[in-house]
């Protein structure tokens, strides 16, 4: 775990795009390893949200819940933190991931028809999703849409659908071109008229877990480490940091 930085406006950021190893064979640490880390960094939230499930839901409330035990059987009060609890959602008809968060009860009953609909597609392990579903079903759901320039034509129909809750979410692949990057996703959103939403789309807690992540993309890729190549990340940026490290 990370130690507790200095507190200040700069350490005021909630990574709301963040996996756990409910994403099988893509996230690396456990739902109680990322909220412990968020805290330990001073976030005011974090959002977990996996793949085409909502799996890891309870190990990160009871997670959370434990670390709060355990700090008070020290004597210790732990910093507030918010813990966001959703699923990110996975199509397979050219819709870019969309991260969904139920704000109700009644959300959280449309996301879980969504992924159970899905889930009946296909065969065990897998979800098929369709845009259409969450056209349907999006009302009391946040979303924060992993999307680039080619997707406009699906945010301007979810736009429609869902004009108040719908985010664009600005994540920097730290490969040369940020800066570009950024301009593009800036401009998309201007024209669309949505909210952009910095996010380090965590895929594992801590820098030092990235060879875990490299493993476990060998496992899902049928490789191994001396021949992954460009499989692997090409760096290993994906852990949960905070606002002031993703600046370009």
């Amino acid at each position: 775990m990370s130690d507790a930085p200095e507190t200040g406006p700069e350490t005021r950021f909630a990574e709301l795009v963040a996996a756990t190893n409910y994403s099988f064979l893509r996230g690396a640490s456990h739902p109680a390893e990322m909220v412990a880390e968020a805290l330990a960094l001073g976030m005011t939230g974090i959002g977990i949200a996996d793949r085409n499930s909502v799996a890891g839901v309870v190990r990160a409330l009871t997670g959370l819940r434990k670390l709060h035990e355990d700090a008070a059987e020290e004597g210790i009060e732990l910093p507030p933190i918010k813990l966001v609890v959703g699923a990110r959602l996975v199509f397979d008809d050219g819709t870019p991931d969309i991260i969904a968060y139920p704000t109700t009860r009644h959300g959280w009953g449309r996301l879980t028809r969504m992924l159970t609909i899905g889930n009946r597609r296909t065969q065990k392990g897998d979800c098929v999703m369709k845009l259409k579903n969450l056209l349907t079903h999006c009302d009391d759901m946040i979303l924060i849409a992993m999307a680039s320039e080619r997707n406009e034509f699906a945010l301007r129909r979810l736009k429609k659908v869902a004009p108040d809750s719908l985010w664009l979410g600005a994540t920097m692949p730290r490969a040369g071109s940020d800066r570009r990057h950024l301009a593009r996703l800036s401009c998309l959103a201007d024209r669309i008229g949505i909210p952009m939403l910095a996010t380090n789309d965590a895929l594992y807690a801590t820098r030092e877990q990235r060879p875990l992540h490299d493993v476990i993309t060998c496992i899902r890729e049928g490789t191994n480490l001396d021949d992954a190549g460009r499989l692997l990340r090409a760096n290993g940026e994906r852990h949960l940091k905070l606002a002031s490290a993703l600046v370009v």
